[in-house]
């Protein structure tokens, strides 16, 4: 990767190669001068000497992620298809003790040695004991609370914020997240029983909820604890005439107690749980559940397991205190809470397509995202939405729906004998 006129991208070569090879991407420095192929798949600006500073002082995917979120680095072309040309680099600033020297001595050539740049506003800073309430309800506030406009055009018209499931290339993303909606319905049971009393756990915006009342005729109770969602969910509610089927709360998982329901989904919201907490959580649920309920549980899964990274981006700016845990220690630890696990589904391709339909929507609309939330925070979610997108496409990411029953004392499960009355007639 020669440079093409001297200057920066003259100095930064030998760090450039190491870090990302022969990759087809070309790189414009702040004084014009660039590097890459002519025939680049796409371009990376770096744009002001403040972004080196940024990477020299967060040798990880957090420096460059804070330069990006400043618009002190920006990118043309493709976004997943730069995102996966610059993987390599990412690998190699994982490494830092390998990279940090070729930095330093890059950023000395170039003369952007100095402190460390404050971090744009939008980074979390969490505080408090882990997983607490406090704590926890920091985390969803940070997240989930930036704007009900904003995530109208994220999310389109159908306001679901977890994996959509596309069983035909045709179908566009309302259809597909309806399609989710169903099946986790008939999973749970909802079209093999009358008047059946759900719990939605983590409810969002309420999708699920209106689902399952319009559909199935189920009494529904569904909680968050984010005060904008439970807000617009009431709202929702009401404007479809079900405040007799469908309670929206603004409560916490650890606070329901004393009550019965015969089926509980927990939709995008385990990522928030964390290990130490998980075998409190799936007790909690299971004292909510008599003989023959059904729990079903979907959630973004790592081989191994995985704690974000408080210094990662992700951990900075999108999910902070998440965590991704095996879909094989959440099947154990369902079974150590007393449910019988009788279906485990991966989507992992469908909810590439879900974030590649995100980002679409959002660049779509990038203005009037920009106008309700700043460029940083539209920035912040382009950047996570597509980089997730080509981790679930790369096999890095996992998505897993478990499917856990309640057997009565005789070992009566209450569940079909096949899957066949779930994907039947579903939408």
């Amino acid at each position: 990767m020669a440079p093409s006129n001297g200057g920066v991208a003259a100095d930064l070569q030998p760090l450039v190669a190491k870090l990302i090879g022969d990759a087809s991407v070309r790189l414009q420095f702040w004084d014009g001068s660039t590097l890459g192929p002519p025939d680049a798949k796409g371009a990376v600006y770096v744009k002001s000497p403040t972004a080196l500073r940024r990477i020299v002082w967060a040798p990880n995917e957090l420096g460059p992620g804070r330069a990006y979120v400043a618009g002190e680095l920006d990118v043309d072309g493709d976004i997943f298809t730069l995102i996966e040309l610059l993987k390599p680099a990412g690998l190699h600033l994982q490494s830092p003790l390998r990279t940090i020297p070729s930095a330093l001595v890059a950023a000395r050539r170039v003369g952007v040695v100095g402190l460390p740049p404050s971090p744009p506003r939008e980074e979390a800073r969490q505080r408090g004991r882990l997983h607490s309430k406090t704590r926890d309800a920091s985390a969803i506030s940070h997240h989930y609370d930036v704007g009900n406009d904003f995530y109208e055009i994220v999310l389109g018209p159908a306001m679901t914020y977890s994996c959509a499931r596309f069983t035909d290339a045709r179908m566009d993303l309302a259809e597909a997240q309806a399609s989710k909606h169903d099946m986790i319905c008939r999973k749970l049971g909802l079209a093999e029983r009358a008047d059946v009393r759900l719990l939605d756990v983590g409810c969002g915006w309420g999708s699920l909820a209106l689902h399952a009342a319009k559909t199935y005729n189920a009494r529904v109770v569904g909680i968050t604890i984010s005060a904008e969602q439970a807000a617009y969910a009431r709202a929702r509610v009401d404007a479809a005439g079900l405040g007799d089927r469908v309670e929206i709360r603004l409560q916490d998982y650890r606070d329901l107690r004393g009550e019965s329901f015969d089926a509980i989904s927990s939709v995008g919201m385990f990522e928030h749980v964390g290990a130490e907490r998980m075998g409190e959580y799936f007790a909690v649920l299971r004292s909510l559940l008599a003989d023959h309920g059904r729990l079903l549980n979907h959630a973004i899964s790592a081989v191994g397991g995985s704690r974000i990274d408080k210094n990662s981006f992700v951990g900075r700016y999108v999910f902070p205190d998440g965590e991704l845990i095996d879909v094989g220690q959440v099947v154990l630890a369902m079974e150590r809470a007393g449910f019988e696990v009788r279906d485990v589904e991966s989507l992992r391709e469908h909810y590439a397509l879900t974030l590649r339909a995100w980002v679409a929507n959002l660049e779509s609309q990038w203005h009037r995202a920009v106008e309700l939330v700043g460029e940083a925070r539209a920035r912040v979610w382009r950047l996570y939405m597509a980089a997730s997108a080509v981790g679930f496409e790369d096999g890095g990411l996992g998505l897993h729906q478990v499917l856990g029953t309640v057997a009565d004392a005789d070992g009566g499960s209450g569940m079909p004998r096949t899957r066949d009355v779930w994907v039947r007639n579903s939408a």
